[in-house]
This record gives C-alpha cells, structure tokens and sequence, in this order.
C-alpha cells in the first residue's frame, strides 16, 4: 500500500473491499486528520498492522481498526488523545507515539482504559511535563525518555504491576521531586534507566528485582546507605559522567552486589579503584577519572574479571605494575591508554608547535 508518496488524503470508500487486508503502510505522507474521516479504515476487520507515522497528523485518528495489534503514529504532530479513540483497539499490543507534541493534561485519563493486552508504550520525545495518569495497567515496556517530566509523585507508577522496563532518562527530575516510594509497586521491574536528569544521590526505595540500572549524565555526588541493598539480580551499573567519590559511596556498596557483570563508574572523581568490588565481576569501566594509583591488590577480588578500562587517569608512567594484573587469568582487555596529563602536555605540545609556524 502506499508509502512516502506525499498523500494528503485517502478518499472515501478506498479501503472498503480490502477486508482480508492484515497490514497497512501510509508512513512518510503528509496526511491530516482533515484527510480521512471515520469510516476510512472501517472495513479494515482483519488489519493488524497500520503504519501512519510521519505524517501530519495532530490527534489520534477517529474509527482505527478493532483488531489492531501494532499501531505506529510516531513523528507526527500529535498534540492530545480523547477518551474513546483507543479503547476500541481491545487487541492492541503495541502502540508508538514518540516523536509527537504531547502533553500530559491533553491525554485524557481514561484515554488507555480497557487495553489489557497493551505490553509496549513508546512516548519519548514528546513535551510531557508528567508521568500521565491512567497509563496501561499490564504494560511491561514503557519509554518516556526525552521529555519534560520534572517529578515523580509516590502514586503516579503505582499501578504498573507487570513493567519490566522504564526509561525515564533525559527529563528534568531531580532527587527531591522524586518520592522514595515512586518505584514501590514494581516488583518485577528488570530495567529501569534515570540517565540524563539532575540526581544529585542515588535514589532510594529502587525495586530489588532490577538487572540493569542507568543514571549516567546526572549530578550525583552520593549513593547513600543501603541505596543497593538487596539488589541480588543486578547485571549491569552505569553511573558514568558523575560527581562520584570513593568517600561519598557507603562502603560495602558492590559487594553486596552478587551478580553484578559490569560496573560503569567512568568520568567520575573517583582517586583509587574501589576497594569492594564484587566476586562476579567482569566487566569495569574506570576511564576518565582521578585514580593515581593502583595497590596491587586492588583486583583481588574479581578473578572473572575480562575487560578493565583506566584510560585518561592520573597514572604516572610505570605506575602500575605487571603484578597488579598477572593473576587474572581470564582478562582479555586492560586499556591504561594514555593518562589525563598526557593528552594536556600533548594538547600544549602542539599549540607551541603552532605558534612556532605561525612565527
């Protein structure tokens, strides 16, 4: 069916003897809400796929088909969804709308009622200034990155038993304006990423059932007692580009982290390599910090460790020795690159090269 050939409308009666259509494609068009009416994909009882992103459209299109099962409306012009535009679609699993103008008052709270089998929620990149009320009960993928969320109200995930992963990266929350008890109904809560906010702590009240968490690109100068307590299905950490210090990260923080595999903790201010690191670990970023020494016990305790990166330190040359690393026998990768010092006397170099030239 038609696609990026510039439609603006789709004339009555068009899809009326396609009932046996399962897909339809009207992506990369310039239709309007002005160019189809009610009835346009009202025999469309077989469709289960409809495709009408990157369009013109400004509000969720009136009559969709029932038995829908994917919905793409993402990079339109989408500025709100009324209450009964959607809850006909009861076989509705998928539905995308990043890349719109949404705005969380202009959805209507009963907008996703009755869409008990909607598992996948796409709104990033829209302008929403709020977790939205009444959001799918059974989703389990939910991506609100790319917004203008500025809080995180004690009830306003409460109703999300079945998520599974939640991006809530590169809003504006910050630590006191998201309650300690946000995330307390998410039992089953796998992957949760608050990368690119202003946290300036690691929240607390994070769902133990986590495996991958990311709050990467914040203010964070301090992980508080217990924040990972109990966290013993934890995979992977990333909470690169911080203000994190050894003394400012409780002690005994890693450790407690038994199945932890990769621990990100570059572009920090980090002075040593943390001295609790656990058992299980395999894969350590480091670079870009303060470190300008390694004991040489300092990897003791992570026998499986394969991959080290310690790039753009404050390591003196012939600072680390050959015995640091020699009893790690499954290490594939150590990258000591060159040190932060380094690439400024390299940076000077070149300017009095300049300069010379220009002389």
């Amino acid at each position: 069916m038609p696609l990026n050939n510039k439609l603006e409308k789709i004339p009555p009666g068009a899809f009326d003897s396609l009932s046996h259509l399962r897909e339809l494609h009207l992506q990369n068009n310039l239709l309007s809400n002005d160019g189809m009416d009610n009835e346009t994909f009202s025999r469309l009882n077989s469709l289960e796929y409809l495709d009408l992103s990157n369009n013109n459209l400004s509000v969720v299109p009136k009559g969709l088909p029932r038995n829908l099962v994917l919905l793409h409306l993402e990079k339109n012009s989408i500025r709100s969804i009324t209450s009964d535009v959607l809850t006909p679609i009861r076989n509705l699993e998928y539905l995308l709308l990043h890349n719109n103008k949404l705005r969380s008052r202009a959805i209507h709270p009963l907008a996703f009622q009755g869409l008990k089998k909607l598992h996948t929620l796409h709104m990033y990149n829209n302008q929403l200034e709020r977790v939205p009320r009444g959001l799918p009960r059974r989703a389990k993928t939910l991506m609100l990155l790319h917004n203008l969320i500025s809080e995180i109200n004690r009830n306003d995930l409460a109703l999300l038993y079945t998520l599974t992963e939640l991006n809530l990266s590169y809003n504006k929350i910050t630590t006191p304006k998201l309650h300690k008890e946000a995330f307390r109904k998410l039992r089953l809560l796998e992957s949760l990423d608050l990368s690119g906010n202003s946290l300036y702590a690691l929240p607390l009240g994070l769902p133990k059932s986590l495996q991958v968490l990311k709050a990467k690109d914040n203010q964070m100068s301090i992980i508080p007692d217990g924040a990972l307590s109990g966290m013993t299905n934890l995979r992977e950490i990333n909470l690169s580009n911080n203000q994190l210090k050894l003394s400012s990260i409780y002690q005994g923080a890693w450790q407690e982290l038994t199945t932890l595999t990769t621990l990100d903790l570059s572009g920090n201010q980090l002075s040593h390599v943390p001295p609790d690191l656990p058992e299980s670990l395999e894969y350590l970023y480091l670079q870009s910090n303060r470190i300008s020494s390694i004991h040489a016990s300092a990897f003791e305790s992570v026998p499986k460790i394969k991959s080290i990166f310690l790039r753009f330190n404050r390591l003196p040359v012939n600072a680390v020795k050959e015995s640091t690393f020699s009893y790690l026998k499954n290490l594939q990768v150590l990258d000591l690159g060159p040190a932060a010092s380094d690439i400024g006397d390299k940076d000077d170099k070149e300017e009095e090269e300049e300069v010379e030239e220009d002389q």
